[in-house]
């Protein structure tokens, strides 16, 4: 147990120095403790200590599990079913164009420039494919944007974009079984049943019984979790339906929302993005440098020629549209998440998976960077962001509901 929570003394320190950085370069705090992840990981294998990290200890993969369900539960409760119905057109042309152009574009070139196999490729594709709801969430949540109706159409544009990549990933690989019938089966009884029943337990026992509504979110999400990987599912794809079930309710209290947030940023993903970070081997991609960057590319180009035509039928604004495009070139969870399927199944191999999490990590940094430092849509911000000689910006910028 000392190694245990030394080494979790060690993460929260990196977490809170990535915090005060993050603060004065001003850049989002989820792609900071990315970097330092990043940072920690490489010095650790070049000083051969990246065992000691226990990056693959069962408590260091249980917490960022988690984190990736609460952020992502997080982000479906920002969407309100009926508020969504009038963007129902965008988010399902944008979401789908997302998902498949990379698709396509990444598939053809692993199969025919890198000259993969053909499973090889098109796990590639999958894997490329994605946006990152962890990341969007969080810089959505920093700048206050989550309440926007911007914000809530990028946001539902994530999830079908990702909810592509999972359908993609079980019609191509994964079998189709009586386990999933038995998922899906739940999903569709909890949609009519996990409102009547969350709504009864707060108005008997809420505000008599300490933080049973979280108990009672983290009971639910962490269930759904266990049936989806049962059922060769994905533990976050049903926390986003949980989040879009319970908007209703999660809106009639915003203390209670606050807190779960708090505790997510706060306990949570400081572990799931550092880990993300440390996870990513830079010595592979420095050895075959050309290979990374062509897959990058190929990412970035085939989401941005793919999205942004699309993106100028819903938005006029230039940094909006701009912003919409590059925040949906991202790529985190879902990315990484299938390529660890394709190792797992002997799909790919190890060196095509140091490649593929390598481009989904500099995914998730590099388009972010690009849409805070030049196209953040400041007129949508409840608090304008003051110029950067202004020394009480720390406090006065930010509209996040952290603590």
């Amino acid at each position: 147990m000392f190694e245990i929570y030394l080494l979790a003394a060690f993460w929260f320190l990196a977490s809170v120095i990535s915090t005060i950085i993050a603060n004065r370069v001003r850049i989002s705090m989820a792609l900071m403790e990315i970097i330092v992840g990043a940072l920690i990981g490489y010095i650790a294998f070049r000083s051969g200590n990246l065992g000691k990290l226990s990056l693959d200890a069962d408590w260091m993969k249980f917490l960022a599990g988690v984190a990736a369900i609460m952020l992502t539960f997080l982000a479906g409760s920002e969407l309100n079913p009926d508020s969504l119905k009038s963007k129902f057109k965008e988010i399902s042309i944008v979401g789908l164009v997302g998902f498949f152009a990379p698709f396509t574009g990444a598939s053809l070139v692993a199969y025919y420039l890198l000259d993969w196999n053909l499973k090889a490729s098109l796990l590639t594709g999958i894997a490329l494919s994605t946006t990152s709801m962890a990341v969007v969430y969080s810089v959505m949540l920093e700048y206050g944007l989550n309440k926007t109706s911007f914000g809530k159409s990028l946001l539902g544009s994530c999830f079908v974009n990702d909810l592509g990549t999972v359908i993609g990933l079980g019609l191509i690989f994964a079998p189709f079984t009586y386990k999933t019938l038995v998922f899906i089966a739940v999903t569709i009884l909890l949609i009519f049943a996990l409102p009547l029943l969350t709504d009864f337990l707060i108005e008997h026992f809420a505000y008599k019984t300490a933080a049973i509504r979280t108990k009672w979110i983290l009971f639910v999400l962490i269930s759904m979790a266990v049936l989806a990987i049962w059922s060769g599912s994905e533990p976050v794809l049903p926390a986003y339906i949980i989040g879009m079930i319970l908007a209703k309710t999660v809106e009639a209290d915003n203390f209670f929302i606050r807190r779960l947030r708090t505790m997510t940023v706060g306990f949570l993903t400081p572990i799931y993005f550092m880990r993300a970070g440390a996870l990513m081997s830079l010595p592979a991609l420095i050895a075959a440098p050309f290979i990374f960057i062509l897959l990058f590319f190929t990412k970035i180009i085939f989401k941005i020629f793919g999205l942004y035509p699309v993106i100028k039928r819903f938005k006029k604004h230039k940094k909006e549209k701009w912003y919409y495009t590059l925040l949906m070139s991202t790529g985190l969870t879902f990315g990484t998440i299938s390529a660890l399927y394709g190792l797992t199944n002997n799909i790919i191999t190890q060196e095509q998976y140091s490649f593929l999490v390598g481009t989904v990590i500099a995914s998730a940094i590099i388009p972010t960077l690009i849409a805070n430092k030049f196209f953040l849509p400041r007129h949508l911000l409840t608090e304008p962001i003051l110029d950067d000689q202004a020394p009480e910006i720390p406090l006065r910028r930010r509209k996040t509901e952290y603590n």
